[in-house]
């Protein structure tokens, strides 16, 4: 069962994400961090980019693998996740952009047509995670669905990094970045699956709102299931899952995740 911390709003969330990472790379230098995209992390990176200044904590070793990517959009279009990725974590943190990895790289735009290049390139992924050492804090959002990276519902718990096509909610939601027009939204993805996200020693899930407080009641509270790919989560042996008071207002047992969080020793950190 994960931990459930509720808190008043995103920057407090954020810093909670942001002393976690920070001591791990202290303990760690090289630690692998895995990062997403979407808008549930910002405030958590930016919490964690002014605590490595203030502390003058060295990143220089840190490793990062994202997500996902979509599938057609060379690396320098303003909305791939790589893109994405440098201008809200690797420059704010001041990682080293050669350690930082995003599943479309090798593809650079390449067309959905060459599926050999395509379905090669998320065996590899795995494969490089692997060599890195695994990966040590996998952060994460959750969609209105339940899906986390582009895993949408009825995608296997046991999946690896693959080729998905995007639920048209998922290209809508996701139009507000292309000038609102769908059609500029890419229709396939490679993404990292459940069952690589729950290779990641620790995982940390944010949610904010009310929009997303259905999906947080299937994830923590509903059965295990791939129409939730988030309820995975319940079978990981370090998941914590961090929200407002919105995306937590369906929670049955919100009163005792509460008061277990207040009652946590210190030195357990999340």
């Amino acid at each position: 069962m994960p931990e459930i911390i509720i808190v008043k709003n995103e920057a407090e969330a954020g810093d909670i994400y942001g002393r976690c990472v920070a001591d791990l790379i202290k303990a760690k230098p090289n630690a692998v961090l895995g990062l997403a995209t979407g808008s549930s992390p910002l405030a958590a990176y930016r919490s964690l980019a002014r605590i490595v200044k203030d502390e003058s904590i060295d990143v220089s070793q840190v490793q990062g693998f994202a997500l996902d990517e979509y599938i057609g959009l060379p690396l320098i279009h303003p909305e791939s996740y790589h893109a994405t990725i440098h201008r809200t974590v690797v420059e704010p943190l001041g990682l080293d952009p050669a350690k930082v990895h995003v599943p479309g790289d090798v593809l650079n735009g390449t067309p959905l047509e060459d599926g050999a290049k395509i379905a090669s390139a998320g065996p590899a992924y795995d494969a490089a995670i692997e060599a890195a050492g695994g990966i040590d804090v996998q952060i994460l959002g959750i969609g209105t669905d339940g899906h986390v990276g582009f895993n949408e519902p009825g995608s296997s718990l046991a999946s690896g990094t693959r080729v998905k096509t995007l639920a048209e909610q998922t290209r809508i939601d996701n139009a507000r970045f292309f000038d609102n027009d769908i059609n500029q939204v890419p229709t396939h993805c490679i993404t990292q699956g459940i069952g690589t996200i729950m290779k990641a020693r620790h995982l940390v899930l944010l949610a904010f709102g009310s929009g997303k407080a259905e999906a947080i009641e299937e994830t923590v509270e509903g059965g295990v299931s791939a129409f939730c790919p988030a309820s995975a989560l319940q079978m990981h042996p370090h998941a914590t899952i961090i929200v407002d008071e919105e995306a937590a207002s369906r929670l049955r047992h919100k009163d005792y995740y509460r008061y277990a969080y207040t009652h946590k020793p210190a030195w357990q950190g999340i």
